[in-house]
């Protein structure tokens, strides 16, 4: 169905072939007719994921019936890591803290913890999944070599670095839209937080296990903020307020998504207080937990609470670029975020076209595999064919297969 330029298409289809007419649907989804009916020809971007999650339900289908599945073109960087995912898929299907190891021997662990720290952390940070998918499934292979056979020190240090490992396992998953096995990846996960007992580690597993993702907004707000209520207690030092600071964050667009804004700002300005007892280090802190990071949070949640190109601006204004530089991925999401952000305002599309451009040099494989991007574009080159303009848009939508 990824022969169709937008989501809309995909859409139409489902409503049509549930017998529902525009009305019915949008009544049941909470939205406007003329938005629904936009959606439908191409001409709004369905990129929120509010909208999505209503009008799965509506419909009763799942999400990645109306989002569609991993999409691949002949563009290596935007189709090589998908290569990668089916032994990623047999590593974590094959793996489990109380099974015997696939593997007869491993390398020492040493090496391990230092290549999932290494190699592996500075590649996912640009996110550079070709990379990252060549090197994970062998190290979680031999990660639990050591857990299986490895005095009570040893275990120790490869289930701590196996949390890293199916944490980064998880985030490529779902980058590359597989959402499910993304979800595999962070039970798994959960399934080593458990073993070690540790609180902290739990809580970093809840970030990955509670991501904003389901189609139960509800559900994920109330596990988002439980899992922020289990950590607190035990938030005493730099890293467990570091970890504290992601969960605080995770329950934002959370709120944002069951239109709960004065909540969403609630839980931002908690973030606020949290990052301000701390470094404001992206490249050093977990997850990039610090005060900028919490900004391009802010405009995140503003993109999908649908405020306004000129708020996202506002937003956007408030984020130091320079202190974005040391960490590739989150600058290029959040270059992404505002061009999305500014796309829906038609003044200000020339703009959204140079935030996306830029999000896509600095991460071109994550870039041209994200689904609310695509959408944005697919729509964005839906209206410069109407309006016959749109070089700029018409390259990006070449780039990430979109008829144009």
């Amino acid at each position: 169905m990824y022969d169709e330029a937008t989501i809309g298409t995909r859409l139409r289809a489902l409503r049509k072939w549930r017998r529902m007419t525009l009305v019915e649907l949008a009544g049941q989804a909470g939205m406007s007719k003329s938005h629904l009916s936009s959606i439908e020809r191409g001409l709004a971007a369905l990129d929120r994921r509010s909208y999505i999650a209503g009008l799965a339900q509506a419909l009763k289908v799942s999400e990645t019936d109306i989002v569609g599945g991993p999409h691949l073109t002949r563009d290596p960087l935007q189709s090589t890591p998908h290569a990668y995912i089916s032994p990623l898929r047999d590593a974590l299907e094959s793996n489990g803290v109380y099974r015997s190891p696939v593997v007869d021997r491993a390398r020492p662990l040493p090496d391990l913890t230092q290549l999932m720290a290494g190699a592996i952390e500075r590649s996912r940070r640009r996110y550079d999944y070709i990379e990252v998918g060549q090197l994970l499934p062998g190290l979680i292979d031999d990660l639990h070599f050591h857990v299986a056979t490895g005095d009570e020190q040893a275990q120790r240090l490869a289930l701590e670095t196996l949390v890293e490992a199916y944490m980064c396992a998880a985030g490529m998953a779902r980058t590359l839209a597989h959402p499910d096995l993304g979800h595999i990846a962070a039970m798994r996960a959960d399934e080593v937080a458990i073993r070690l007992g540790d609180p902290v580690t739990r809580g970093k597993v809840a970030f990955s296990l509670i991501r904003p993702s389901a189609s139960n907004w509800s559900r994920v707000k109330t596990l988002a903020e439980r899992a922020v209520d289990e950590l607190e207690p035990h938030a005493r030092d730099s890293e467990a307020l570091q970890v504290l600071g992601m969960l605080t964050l995770n329950a934002a667009p959370a709120c944002a998504a069951t239109y709960n804004g004065r909540a969403a700002e609630d839980w931002l300005c908690a973030a606020e207080e949290l990052a301000a007892r701390l470094p404001d280090d992206m490249a050093a802190n977990w997850q990039a937990f610090c005060a900028t990071n919490v900004a391009a949070w802010r405009v995140a949640v503003a993109v999908e609470y649908g405020e306004s190109g000129q708020a996202v601006a506002r937003k956007a204004a408030a984020v130091e670029d320079a202190k974005l530089v040391v960490h590739p991925a989150r600058r290029a999401g959040f270059y992404a975020e505002v061009g999305r952000g500014l796309a829906r305002d038609h003044k200000m599309r020339d703009e959204a076209i140079v935030w996306l451009r830029q999000a896509e040099t600095i991460a071109p494989q994550r870039f041209r595999n994200d689904a609310k991007v695509r959408e944005t574009v697919a729509v964005m080159a839906e209206q410069a064919r109407v309006n016959a303009v749109g070089r700029e848009i018409r390259g990006l939508a070449a780039r990430l297969g979109i008829p144009h």
